[in-house]
């Protein structure tokens, strides 16, 4: 049985890495998860930094939803009350996660999750570099085909691997970025 992750809204934006781990979610590895109320405060994000992206994500929502089987979770409300987080403003990533059973929390505010919190649930928070080192450590080659690939589907401008490393390198993935790198024997 593979594990299970959820992804934290600030690791669904920007786009690159948004693209990476949905990718990622669709290998059969792990299990991706995340809410609806995750995807809104993603998109609320993006629309505060680009207001003109706001009708193109309603697309983005339902693909992204498509993408990955069983990805939404849903019914885990009722536990939100009952947590404690340095933010109370997670308390409903934390509940999502007790809700689906997830191992891991994939998150850039890892402050926020702290270990004494996370541990009575089993569950591990890991920023989004970590998350995709453990994932590439998994199956090397599985995962590089899936860079590979995404830098193919980036028709617009058209974008190389090396390019597409370098950009992910830039939204906070530097080892990931180098272990790839190294994966393809690439300096």
């Amino acid at each position: 049985m593979a594990f299970v992750a959820l992804y934290d809204a600030n690791v669904l934006y920007p786009g690159s890495l948004r693209d990476l781990l949905v990718r990622l979610g669709q290998s059969g590895l792990f299990q991706a998860k995340w809410t609806e109320q995750i995807l809104d405060e993603a998109f609320a994000a993006i629309v505060r930094d680009q207001p003109e992206l706001e009708q193109k994500l309603v697309r983005t929502r339902k693909l992204m939803n498509d993408a990955i089987a069983d990805v939404v979770i849903e019914g885990y409300e009722p536990l939100i009350s009952s947590l404690e987080l340095p933010d109370s403003d997670d308390r409903h990533v934390l509940a999502a996660a007790i809700g689906c059973n997830a191992q891991v929390i994939v998150t850039s505010n890892l402050r926020h999750f702290p270990d004494d919190v996370l541990e009575p649930f089993n569950i591990e928070a890991q920023s989004p570099d970590e998350f995709v080192i453990h994932v590439l450590e998994l199956a090397p080659a599985r995962v590089v085909s899936i860079v590979r690939d995404q830098a193919r589907a980036l028709a617009r401008p058209e974008t190389t691997v090396e390019e597409l490393l370098d950009r992910l390198r830039g939204v906070g993935l530097p080892r990931s970025a180098a272990a790839l790198r190294q994966q393809l024997g690439q300096p």
